[in-house]
């Protein structure tokens, strides 16, 4: 067996006098296929750094086989010192590497590698650095969620490339099918540990709980052994001096082993408040389209969405997927045909921007409102430190800003709120994004068994798999066809997955103006600065707008007051027409904005 090209041993590291890593191992031979897996905030990334040899940890040895070339992709690439993304790609490469390869990989990849840098969406720029650290074909390749940001034709095609090359990788990813497709064994960080399967991510939960297990059961071994000891020590002692100082040394020495054992991180508790129920249908669309200028989002879709469905909806980016899921949940109105909602419907969104957290706001304040400290649950009260708790917030963090916690935080701030409102009809926009697998696992067993309607989008084919009854697919032009059963059912029917949108071009010919000596092709349209600042603020603003309509509602709701003040009563009925009016606006202009957006990084 070849000798490994890259090894860790007993790696420790330590931030802010917290061991965040206490003995970790890493071995990787040539062409081996690896994840590391573990909860968040248990180490992943920060160990692949010190395998990238970016961060030097406090105790442990690195080796790397002389000659080994490694590339290490970061969650968020940086490519500021560059000019344009060929610029960046090429300069991963040495002089022995294909030149031609950058290119070939920026084209796969929907890019030309004309872009600015500066002008990068974060899908764009994560697209650009797989482009670098593939190009050169490196030994090891080191990758911390790749897929994230990208749609599900790239993701699929990063996949097949990834299983053609010859290099070894380390993958850190939430996506459980990219994981399974591609690892061939698992290493598991855990409470500064790591352990090791010669195994791929498919069997990596069932062999997680064998340990858990084993370890409870040890503990509890312990624990009544220390039990016996300590009622030694209360009735047993005798006069035999010598065989006293050692049982009690030995009871002592159980004690300090039970107190240096570490649990396992507490699991999320996911409770949702369910509301009275919908009726039976839910949502009905008659040909209903839905165009932004020339460009068809929806053509003549006929859908319906009947009490307990759960639709996913799949498609490429730039295809429209939260158009049409603001179009069928009665928030933009169609150009052509009908949306009909049905009756009694209390419906939850939960939208992939995360805009409608305050990152001035503290978390305890989010959860409450504002209000009090405490959260109501399907009509039973619960402190918000309590309800924290279940999902995983130190009591420590009620009082933290909402704008320093990590993606993953956010995300759990924001399913914490959301499933604490009553519903039947839950939206949700992309769920999974910055979520660990123990949490994932959680949300898919709390949407099986909740009573109400799911309508859904995500690029997650393991998650779309385990939850929805029927997938709605972007088949381009505006053409939208359900197929029923979850992702792999609907490639079975379909023949294929989903596949990268064409950008329409325009079919009339023009005419050809002569450039400029010295200069090539004017670059790719880009968001001007007006487009930029308004998409930027806009959310805030809408947020503003609602504020101010719910105080307004506030006033209106006192049944006496037009008999009471006849002249305050008018001019709350047109303030509140007013400003439902600038909130319809803003929110078509944005909806305009973000679907221009989609289609440019498309």
């Amino acid at each position: 067996m070849a000798p490994p090209l890259l090894t860790l041993q007993n790696i420790a590291l330590t931030f802010g006098g917290t061991p965040l890593i206490e003995s970790a191992e890493l071995s990787v031979a040539p062409g081996e296929r690896a994840c590391l897996v573990g909860r968040n905030g248990s180490g992943k990334s920060t160990l692949l750094k010190i395998a990238a040899g970016l961060i030097e940890a406090d105790r442990g040895q690195r080796f790397v086989q002389p000659g080994a070339t490694i590339r290490y992709l970061a969650q968020e690439p940086d490519l500021s010192a560059y000019e344009t993304t060929l610029a960046f790609v090429e300069a991963g490469l040495s002089p022995s590497d294909d030149p031609y390869r950058a290119r070939y990989l920026l084209e796969q990849l929907g890019l030309s590698g004309d872009e600015r840098p500066g002008q990068l969406s974060g899908g764009e720029a994560r697209r650009a650095a797989l482009a670098q650290v593939l190009a050169p074909s490196p030994d090891i390749l080191l990758l911390d969620e790749p897929t994230n940001h990208l749609d599900l034709p790239i993701i699929e095609w990063l996949e097949s490339e990834l299983k053609t090359i010859r290099s070894a990788l380390v993958l850190i990813s939430h996506d459980r099918r990219f994981l399974e497709n591609l690892s061939q064994a698992t290493v598991w960080l855990d409470r500064g540990l790591t352990r090791r399967m010669d195994r791929g991510f498919a069997s990596f939960e069932a062999w997680r709980d064998e340990v858990l297990e084993q370890e409870e059961q040890e503990r509890h071994k312990l624990d009544r052994k220390l039990v016996a000891e300590a009622d030694w020590l209360r009735y047993g002692v005798t006069a035999r001096r010598k065989r006293n100082v050692r049982r009690l040394g030995n009871l002592y020495a159980l004690r300090q082993q039970r107190r240096e054992q570490k649990r396992a991180v507490g699991t999320i508790s996911m409770t949702l408040a369910e509301a009275e129920q919908s009726g039976t249908l839910v949502v009905e669309g008659e040909k209903i389209s839905k165009s932004y200028g020339e460009r068809p989002i929806v053509s003549d879709l006929s859908i319906r969405v009947l009490r307990g469905d759960r639709l996913g909806i799949v498609g490429p980016n730039g295809a429209g997927k939260t158009t049409l899921i603001n179009l069928l949940t009665g928030v933009i109105p169609p150009d052509e045909g009908k949306v009909r909602l049905g009756a009694n419907l209390q419906m939850v969104t939960l939208d992939q921007r995360r805009a409608s957290l305050d990152p001035n706001a503290t978390v305890a304040e989010t959860l409450t409102g504002g209000r009090g400290d405490t959260v109501t649950i399907g009509g039973q009260t619960k402190h918000v430190i309590g309800y924290m708790k279940d999902f995983l917030f130190s009591p420590e963090q009620a009082r933290t800003s909402v704008g320093v916690l990590s993606g993953g935080e956010r995300n759990r701030l924001m399913l914490a709120r959301a499933l604490a409102q009553p519903s039947n009809l839950l939206v949700l926009d992309e769920p999974t994004n910055d979520l660990d697998l123990e949490t994932l696992d959680l949300l898919q067993e709390m949407i099986t068994d909740y009573s109400g309607t799911v309508i859904l989008v995500s690029h997650d084919r393991d998650f779309l798999d385990r939850t929805v009854s029927s997938v709605l697919v972007a088949e381009g032009t505006g053409r939208w066809i359900e197929y029923a059963g979850g992702y792999t059912d609907m490639v079975a029917q379909r023949g294929e997955g989903v596949q990268a949108r064409v950008v329409e071009k325009d079919l009339k010919p023009k005419a050809e103006k002569p450039l400029p000596v010295g200069q090539g092709a004017s670059p790719k349209r880009k968001l001007n600065f007006n487009e930029q600042h308004d998409l930027k603020t806009l959310p805030k603003r809408m947020e503003e707008l609602e504020a101010k309509i719910a105080k307004v509602q506030e006033i209106l709701a006192d049944p006496d007051l037009y008999g009471r003040d006849p002249a305050r009563f008018q001019k709350a009925m047109d303030a509140l027409a007013s400003l439902q009016g600038e909130l319809s606006a803003a929110e078509e202009r944005w909806l305009e904005l973000e679907m221009l957006r989609e289609e440019l990084e498309g």
